[in-house]
């Protein structure tokens, strides 16, 4: 059974910073391409940031360009994504998610964890 497991979220002023954490068990997970998502309230969840397996390959969202950084621990198994210069348009629900290397679209999601950033 794939799980994903979000940690790391949290209420945090406007400039500061979060590292959210995904925990992947029961997929091979060098064989996944990793990402993470968004909800906010009243809005449609959107793609964040997304990591190939060997973490060479990154691609972001205009919005989270240059204060986001994805990255993975292949050995752990776990994926995370730095924010830094939080702002509070980044108040949403973060969903990190899993996609096969030859696929399409993130087949797997975790549960999410929520992140405030208050002005």
């Amino acid at each position: 059974q794939v799980q994903l497991v979000e940690s790391g979220g949290g209420l945090v002023q406007a400039g500061g910073s979060l590292r959210l954490s995904c925990a992947a068990s029961g997929l091979t997970f060098t064989m996944y391409t990793m990402g993470w998502f968004r909800r906010a309230p009243g809005k449609d969840r959107e793609f964040v940031a997304g990591i190939r397996w060997s973490g060479g390959n990154v691609n972001y969202a205009d919005s989270v360009k240059g204060r986001f950084t994805i990255s993975r621990d292949n050995a752990k198994n776990t994926v995370y994504l730095q924010m830094n210069s939080l702002r509070p348009e980044d108040t949403a629900v973060y969903y990190c998610a899993a996609a096969r290397n030859s696929g399409t679209s993130y087949e797997y999601w975790g549960q999410g964890t929520q992140v405030t950033v208050s002005s």
